[in-house]
């Protein structure tokens, strides 16, 4: 079986190469069988690394323990979803669904873009499969998953393996890695779709609608697998917390910062023609932000409780990033005549200059994210002092970022092209804006006096309210028209511009999430060491410890410490933390498994924190988190809203053409609306 594992990479890293070369070739030499056969090459690459793949799966599912990559990551009494977590819970397997994915959307990406998108795909072919051979290639040849335990020259096997990471093993963990990963990987078809029009110098229209729609499906992907992987942190990590500034962490969030930024100033390049260099520094920046976040996760460059041990696979990749970054400045740098834009901003208040803003504000967050991710390595490699940069650094820097952010997401969308008008601000902002300063001084009546809690709240009411202004005018209007009830009335002005509204639900989920991140500032917390009958108070609530109980399954033991809780001297319930012990293969690993009581105000959230020196008695952390189930209803409202706006619109949007500067390829047909050529856009 390892056999037929390793040769299956070896031929997907070999029948990769031959796709990029074959794809160039055919182009340069104007040879289009050579151009199919790297289409085909595709094709064959991703059954090869499926089979490959299968095999690992295979091996895992059936015990092989004869695999050193099964022996480490996979045990016999391990559940079944698990064992199929276990292929990508360890550096080898992880390398290897990386590649999987990749090769899966450049197969998907070319079928059936092949025709639309005849004149470059040889180029999109030629960059997505070089990612995809280099994957390849550090599997094949740094990280194979297929190699074997060996006593002397024989294969051998172990009884049983060590099992995947207590950490790992929670149901949302077979959620998150393929999610971001997908979203990870992902950004790679956008990338090579940018890059293509830059070397073949294709008008805007051909490739935008590509591209967009691409990253927009990636940045969703993107956006579930951190949303997961801060709801993993606060469900399995009992810190009581769900996002710790952790370098991993931010790796995930950087390329959905960048991603977040193109999908709003390429409108700018759909409808003015204008920020064309921008936005191709930004797809390619998104992607290879997204090759460093894999690096920085593998490399043992920073130290991270979601980072794989530590390698010597990160010489390539800075090898790389390095080629990769040089290489896209090179052609960006030559193709500057082509990217010129054809207007300019005519006023500050415009929806123009709110994207630049948005832009603007969005890179100064990745820059500050970035900078306080590397400065421990750069601190080390210049004084030998690796100096920590922590959570209050980040907060001290992002909050007042995601503030302004904020203010935009409500403001942007409202200001008019080329300039708004003071009617216009008045009617779109009067009531919401005197709602706001309302409910801040309300606030200010109950105690509240923390500045950034005030202005978030306030922001909050401010940007919901003229989302929702906006849903309802629109509403109100088909209603009249169309004599519809108003909830058909809100689905039909949905369905009309799904971009438009289905953004408009995006920004919402956004400030729900706010909201929850806003409750951060109340936050309590209190720690006791208990002996059965003790109490622990917290806030108006009371925790009595009434029983430690003793559990175990196939590869565990546990203590769970039974809790009755009070509110004001009422008794509302009772809650059960539980501290586990995994048995299978490796040392004993302790883990915490918190018990959180969720509601839309507060979570009460208790964690068995371990046992004293003396292993006699329990140590309990309680922590009141007020609206964290904000953040999460948050999240499912922009996933929601981003699956909206993928849905084509019911009516058909008409943006002025991008103006041509020079084209190798075959121009597209136009429509004539008053002597100026349009494009037509569904």
């Amino acid at each position: 079986m390892e056999n037929l594992g390793y040769l299956a990479i070896l031929l997907a890293f070999l029948v990769s190469g031959y796709a990029v070369a074959a794809a160039l070739a055919g182009k340069i030499a104007r040879k289009p069988f050579l151009e199919a056969s790297a289409q085909r090459a595709v094709m064959t690459a991703w059954a090869l690394t499926t089979c490959a793949s299968l095999t690992l799966l295979y091996g895992i599912l059936t015990n092989n323990f004869s695999l050193s990559y099964v022996a480490s990551y996979s045990s016999a009494e391990q559940p079944l979803i698990y064992k199929f977590s276990a292929w990508w819970g360890g550096q080898e397997g992880s390398l290897l669904f990386w590649s999987w994915i990749a090769v899966t959307y450049a197969f998907v990406s070319v079928y059936t873009a092949r025709k639309r998108h005849a004149s470059m795909i040889a180029y999109v072919i030629a960059i997505q499969m070089t990612v995809v051979a280099f994957f390849m290639g550090i599997v094949h040849f740094q990280a194979n998953p297929f190699k074997v335990l060996m006593a002397g020259p024989q294969i051998t096997s172990i009884a049983d393996g060590n099992g995947l990471n207590p950490l790992l093993q929670h149901p949302i963990m077979a959620i998150h890695p393929p999610m971001l990963y997908l979203g990870y990987v992902g950004f790679m078809v956008p990338f090579a779709f940018a890059i293509a029009s830059l070397i073949t110098k294709q008008p805007g229209d051909r490739w935008i609608r590509t591209t967009r729609i691409w990253t927009m499906i990636t940045w969703m992907f993107q956006s579930i697998g951190v949303l997961l992987g801060m709801r993993w942190a606060y469900a399995v990590l009992g810190w009581g917390g769900y996002w710790g500034w952790d370098p991993v962490e931010n790796a995930s969030l950087l390329p959905w910062i960048t991603g977040t930024a193109f999908l709003h100033s390429v409108m700018m390049q759909e409808k003015k023609g204008m920020l064309k260099v921008w936005n191709i520094v930004l797809v390619s920046g998104t992607f290879f932000l997204c090759i460093f976040g894999t690096m920085l996760t593998r490399s043992g460059l920073v130290s991270s409780v979601h980072a794989f041990a530590q390698s010597n696979i990160g010489d390539y990749f800075v090898w790389f990033l390095t080629i990769g970054v040089a290489l896209t400045a090179y052609l960006i740098l030559t193709r500057l005549e082509f990217l010129k834009s054809e207007a300019k901003l005519d006023a500050v208040l415009s929806r123009e200059s709110s994207f630049l803003f948005n832009n603007v504000i969005l890179l100064a967050s990745c820059f500050a994210v970035l900078w306080g991710t590397l400065f421990p390595v750069i601190s080390e490699a210049v004084s030998g002092e690796k100096i920590s940069v922590g959570a209050p650094f980040f907060n001290r820097v992002n909050i007042p970022i995601g503030l302004l952010l904020l203010l935009l997401t409500g403001v942007g969308p409202l200001f008019a092209w080329r300039k708004t008008s003071a009617e216009s601000l008045k009617r779109n902002f009067l009531w919401p804006a005197l709602a706001a300063v309302a409910l801040a001084a309300v606030l200010m009546g109950f105690g509240i006096r923390g500045l950034y809690p005030l202005m978030t709240f306030g922001l909050c009411l401010f940007v919901g309210l003229t989302i929702l202004i906006e849903f309802y005018r629109g509403a109100k209007t088909i209603q009249g028209k169309q004599q519809l009830a108003f909830v058909p009335a809100v689905v039909e002005l949905t369905h009309r511009n799904t971009r438009r509204y289905g953004g408009y639900m995006v920004h919402m989920g956004i400030v729900l999430m706010f909201v929850g991140f806003a409750g951060a500032a109340f936050n309590q917390m209190g720690q006791s060491e208990m002996e059965v009958g003790d109490s622990l108070a917290v806030g108006a609530y009371q925790f009595q410890l009434n029983e430690l109980r003793e559990d175990r399954g196939a590869t565990w033991a546990s203590t769970t410490a039974v809790f009755d809780v009070f509110r004001d001297g009422k008794k509302i319930g009772h809650m059960e933390p539980e501290q586990r012990v995994y048995t299978t293969g490796r040392e004993p690993q302790p883990t915490g498994l918190p018990a959180i009581r969720a509601r839309m105000n507060e979570d009460i959230y208790l964690v068995f924190a371990g046992f004293t020196r003396d292993g006699k008695n329990p140590i309990i952390q309680a922590y009141l988190n007020p609206l964290v189930n904000w953040v999460w209803l948050g999240g499912l409202t922009l996933i929601f809203g981003t699956l909206v706006a993928l849905v084509p619109s019911k009516v058909r949007r008409v943006y002025p053409k991008t103006r041509i500067i020079g084209s190798v390829a075959a121009q597209p047909k136009t429509q004539q609306k008053g002597g100026t050529p349009v494009a037509t856009q569904t």
